[in-house]
């Protein structure tokens, strides 16, 4: 599990491409000191396993099914990462639970700013866009970030500079294409309640009659 807050911007070294997969060569500092091989690491949202560790960096398999989900698959060498291990259970929880594993892809619409903040509006597919609600939380190449406005096909998030300054989201720009992971508490909640109303009488119309 990993709380959306990002330890260091890491640089693609090497890219070895498969015929559905890849193995990505990630130069890296900090995150170093304590990982090994088998730990988890999130690129850029994408939870990934460390199948090596150097001095200078580490290496991690991408399955198909992850190069299908995510944006890693449009990596170049030289591209910057977001890189955060995964959280230790005596840790601080500073973000909000992000579990890596990508719901989809969303598009940058527009970059504003608005005094001391950059205002990003991300166009999302309406899978990901009906758990996405005002003041909730969600991931965006794995930074936490809180939902500020929500669109028909949208939605917008405010960052503040150090935020930017310390992520891959200084370096985005309008039509870069982001990892977008949802609140996994409501994705949860949806499956439960379909299953507990299939055999029974309450249904959304029922819910919505009696105030909820």
């Amino acid at each position: 599990m990993f709380t959306g807050i990002i330890e260091e911007i890491g640089k693609v070294q090497g890219i070895q491409k498969g015929a559905y997969s890849a193995i990505l060569k990630i130069q890296a500092t900090d995150i170093i000191q304590d990982t090994h091989l088998g730990d988890s690491i999130a690129v850029n949202g994408v939870c990934l396993t460390v199948t090596s560790v150097s001095s200078g960096g580490f290496t991690a398999d991408v399955m198909h099914e992850t190069l299908n989900r995510s944006s890693l698959g449009s990596l170049r060498i030289g591209s910057s990462v977001n890189l955060e291990r995964a959280m230790l259970a005596n840790g601080r929880f500073g973000g909000h639970i992000v579990s890596g594993h990508i719901d989809g892809t969303g598009t940058i619409l527009d970059i504003r700013r608005d005094d001391n903040a950059v205002w990003y509006t991300i166009k999302s597919p309406i899978a990901i866009l009906r758990y996405v609600i005002e003041k909730g939380s969600i991931a965006i190449d794995g930074i936490s970030l809180t939902v500020a406005r929500v669109y028909n096909d949208s939605f917008s998030v405010s960052v503040i500079p150090h935020t930017a300054s310390l992520t891959t989201l200084s370096q985005r720009r309008v039509g870069d294409s982001v990892n977008l992971e949802n609140d996994c508490i409501s994705k949860y909640v949806e499956r439960l309640i379909g299953k507990e109303t299939q055999n029974s009488n309450i249904t959304s119309e029922f819910l919505t009659k009696h105030g909820f």
